[in-house]
């Protein structure tokens, strides 16, 4: 795999961690700014290298259900530099949400290097301004090291599902899955299903299972719908109140605890199906079903917990970037304890419209910190 300093050593500028939404904006405006791609950078050039873990490009948006159609997804924004995307309300967005993202790889040049799947960043024992990143490639086979001066992280939440751990899961006999490994209604069929969360993705596979399976929906606390559009002023709000939180190094809350929960005419249609007739958590697991709060049972076929997902930044850990809060203090994209760090699709940046203004703003921020300093190809 080599060590620090040896010849088969890649170094850059810049690391791009994440093809997705926010990586593809930050690899975008840094090639619109004269940063060049590692392998071809000149002595005295910036550069940037831009690794993704996907087979492909796409992001996330490679493993959504079959079901999430370009009319049922909760808004796509355009890339920079790219029109809207523009697709059948039919097409899953599984295939025409990716087929743009590879379209804007090509007309821009994008020299993303996939599948990598970076394993650790530490501090750089023989620079102790620099990074090192350890990175597998295909069939895990160790790259080669990266030694930079800076990781913008757009590593996004989908590969950290989060199941909470719940007494007598273990010996649960029927199948327990997340959202993450949802494909299709289908697979439910004639069944009794639990499904668990109180969030939009829960709502959406609530509906899509009760055409062909018997569904029990349970949350932690009771849900507020509320009435009208989801306007810019409440868009604002809900963004400064993440801001906020980030500011203050608290751990970032479900998209749901800062935009609510809205009624749609499919929620409305649910509710007159009973379809939203909410429970609340169960006490326990038991080998067939459920044992409800009022101590009663419920036998059940599968478990859908539909409970979110984690931020994938485990791979930072070497860099012990958070507090004791257990959350991490931005300035702006940067992290205030390691500026040489910015979180790209975190906190206020995590939709797709935060995802493109993070990334050019990360950007911005960067170059001008280098400017202060010379390059690493020099």
């Amino acid at each position: 795999m080599g060590t620090p300093g040896r010849t088969e050593d890649v170094m850059a500028d810049v690391v791009v961690i994440g093809a997705g939404q926010a990586g593809l904006s930050a690899a975008h405006h840094l090639l619109r700014r004269g940063v060049r791609p590692a392998a071809q950078a000149a002595p005295g050039e910036r550069s940037v290298v831009i690794l993704d873990a996907g087979a492909g490009p796409g992001g996330a948006w490679r493993h959504r259900w079959d079901s999430l159609t370009m009319a049922t997804v909760n808004g796509i924004r355009e890339l920079p530099g790219m029109p809207v995307v523009e697709a059948d309300p039919a097409d899953p967005a599984n295939r025409a949400v990716p087929a743009y993202f590879a379209d804007f790889e090509r007309r821009f040049d994008v020299p993303v290097q996939r599948p990598v799947r970076v394993l650790r960043v530490e501090d750089d024992p023989e620079e102790p301004k620099r990074l090192l990143v350890h990175a597998d490639g295909p069939d895990g086979v160790p790259l080669p090291l990266l030694r930079t001066r800076a990781i913008l992280n757009a590593t996004g939440t989908w590969t950290r599902p989060f199941v909470p751990s719940y007494p007598g899961a273990a010996d649960f006999r029927g199948r327990q899955l997340h959202t993450a490994d949802y494909v299709r209604a289908e697979d439910f069929a004639g069944q009794r299903v639990g499904i668990v969360g109180g969030g939009i993705s829960a709502l959406g596979l609530l509906q899509e299972i009760a055409d062909v399976a018997e569904t029990f929906w349970y949350t932690r606390r009771e849900p507020v719908f509320e009435d009208g559009p989801f306007t810019e002023e409440a868009g604002r709000e809900a963004v400064a109140g993440v801001i906020e939180r980030v500011r203050q190094g608290l751990p970032v809350g479900s998209v749901v605890s800062n935009t609510g929960l809205r009624w749609t005419p499919a929620l409305r249609d649910a509710q007159r199906r009973g379809l939203l007739d909410r429970r609340p958590m169960f006490e326990r697991i038991t080998p067939s079903g459920v044992r409800e709060a009022d101590g009663t049972t419920t036998e059940l076929d599968a478990i859908l917990w539909a409970t979110g997902f984690r931020h994938e930044l485990r791979h930072l850990r070497p860099l012990g970037l958070h507090n004791d809060a257990g959350g991490i203090a931005l300035d702006g994209t940067a992290v205030v304890s390691d500026p040489r760090i910015h979180l790209l699709g975190y906190g206020p940046s995590a939709s797709t419209i935060g995802a493109n203004r993070a990334g050019r703003a990360a950007v911005t921020a960067l170059l001008a910190a280098f400017e202060r300093e010379p390059a690493v190809s020099a």
